[in-house]
């Protein structure tokens, strides 16, 4: 019988310091690992199954953003301890909730989402624009199915986080603007290939997007985005979204939102303000 003790999946650090520092040379990771023990990942893909088929008909399920607002059961993954593992040590020991999203491209006609940053979304809101968003697959993920692919480095190039963009068909795009065609190089894109609760990590400067899903496969996955607790929301902006203090302290006297509080009202708000995330 062998003495060697086995080493957890989960067991701290979840990332070496030389993933580490290929995230914030390349801009991205994949974590080709179980991000949460199988039967809290299952647990999370009913949660989902149930809220999908619960989505008015006018509602594209590629377009439920910032569920957790109202949806409190969430933040069951969200600071999970997992989760919050895999973020530390890109943000540091103190951690804030920024946003999520489900984002899920049904069989066959699953929209493109245009080639974009999130930094050019969300200029403004936050200061500095250092955010990390863990990309969970609840589906498996690749180019095939509407799976999405990046541009390595270009969070550290001339136009890093803030291109210019050009209008695009919204009817067939989730956003309805793109990077300019000059200021992006889609001849160096990798995809990022998933299976089902593993993840990607992408800076927020990055160029990413994905093509429709013309597939018979779903594609569908829960984008966690977390930034150190440095970082600081706008005045502007508290109107309209909510912060959340996920681990360790307050770094920049701010305030946060109550994840035992349902705040349906602000999606509200949102939508009738046309304000929305991706």
């Amino acid at each position: 019988m062998s003495t060697q003790t086995e080493i957890s999946p989960f067991t701290k650090p979840r990332l070496s310091n030389e993933e580490v520092a290929r995230y914030r040379d390349e801009g991205y990771l994949i974590y080709a690992h179980d991000v949460l023990p199988p039967e809290k990942f299952e647990k999370l893909k009913n949660h989902f199954e149930q809220k999908l088929a619960a989505l008015p008909p006018d509602i594209r399920p590629e377009s439920m953003d910032v569920p957790h607002f109202a949806d409190t059961a969430l933040f069951e993954w969200l600071f999970a301890d997992e989760v919050l593992d895999l973020v530390e040590p890109i943000t540091g020991p103190d951690i804030a909730l920024f946003s999520s999203h489900f984002i899920c491209k049904p069989q066959g006609d699953g929209k493109r989402v245009p080639w974009h940053e999130d930094s050019a979304y969300w200029r403004g809101q936050i200061e500095p624009m250092e955010i990390v968003t863990l990309w969970l697959a609840i589906d498996p993920s690749s180019p095939e199915n509407g799976g999405m692919s990046v541009i390595p480095r270009t969070h550290r190039e001339a136009h890093a986080g803030y291109s210019d963009y050009a209008e695009v068909d919204s009817s067939k795009n989730v956003f309805g603007t793109e990077i300019i065609q000059p200021q992006r190089d889609e001849s160096r894109a990798v995809p990022c290939i998933l299976q089902p609760n593993q993840a990607s990590l992408h800076d927020a400067r990055i160029m990413h997007g994905s093509p429709a899903n013309t597939s018979s496969i779903r594609r569908c996955g829960y984008t966690m985005r977390y930034m150190s607790s440095a970082c600081r929301l706008s005045e502007k902006q508290r109107e309209f979204h909510n912060i959340y203090l996920a681990r360790g302290r307050d770094l920049a006297n701010q305030q946060y939102a109550d994840p035992n509080e349902n705040y349906q009202w602000l999606i509200d708000k949102r939508a009738s303000n046309n304000r929305r995330g991706h």
